[in-house]
């Protein structure tokens, strides 16, 4: 394995290059995933994927799997920090799928809704339906997204050292670490992610290289 430094800059460039070689000629669209702990940052390299793609005539629908979340009632149902079930039940995987990401299967009705839930507040936000034209790009981040048989075009995983992952996550959140730890151990997302990046410090990311 080989990990080879590039620039932010670069690797925006990098991955904007890869999703726009994608096949969209039968008017399909392309799911792309971000997948990161939040001590890596996904949702600033989603957001930063959102302009590039737009210049390049791409339409773009941003959405992060913190709005989709489950309600409080079966995310905490084992008390708020059991790290088993922030891996297990916390992302409401099956309203992602039939609301986000099966309408643009080939044939859909590329109708998504951008988010479901506050999970500050336990409410439904309510948000309308957009329509994401024909050859159009969404761009969604969020943790522990792989290995759940969600169907993306394009995954992205933000991979770091676990003493990384410990000194970057907030004291409030240190509870997490064992699913990610799980995640590791069970779903291997380097392994799994069509593109790895170590993200140790955001400022100087390093492509992985099998």
């Amino acid at each position: 394995m080989q990990v080879n430094p590039i620039s932010p800059d670069r690797l925006v460039q990098l991955l904007t290059d890869r999703i726009e070689a994608l096949p969209t000629d039968d008017g399909r669209w392309i799911r792309v995933a971000v997948d990161g702990a939040p001590a890596a940052r996904p949702g600033e390299l989603a957001d930063a994927l959102v302009e590039p793609l737009r210049l390049r005539g791409r339409p773009v629908q941003r959405v992060s799997a913190g709005d989709f979340l489950r309600p409080a009632s079966v995310r905490l149902e084992y008390g708020r920090h059991d790290p088993d079930a922030f891996h297990d039940l916390w992302l409401d995987d099956g309203t992602l799928l039939r609301e986000v990401l099966d309408p643009l299967e080939p044939g859909g009705s590329g109708l998504v809704l951008p988010s479901l839930r506050d999970a500050a507040t336990d409410r439904a936000i309510r948000a309308p339906y957009l329509r994401l034209p024909p050859g159009g790009v969404l761009v969604l981040d969020g943790a522990l997204l792989l290995g759940r048989w969600l169907p993306f075009d394009l995954t992205v995983h933000l991979t770091l050292t676990p003493a990384a992952l410990a000194r970057r996550t907030p004291a409030d959140q240190q509870w997490t670490l064992p699913a990610f730890a799980r995640y590791q151990a069970e779903t291997d997302p380097a392994s799994a992610a069509d593109v790895t990046v170590r993200s140790d410090d955001p400022r100087h990311p390093a492509l992985v290289v099998a």
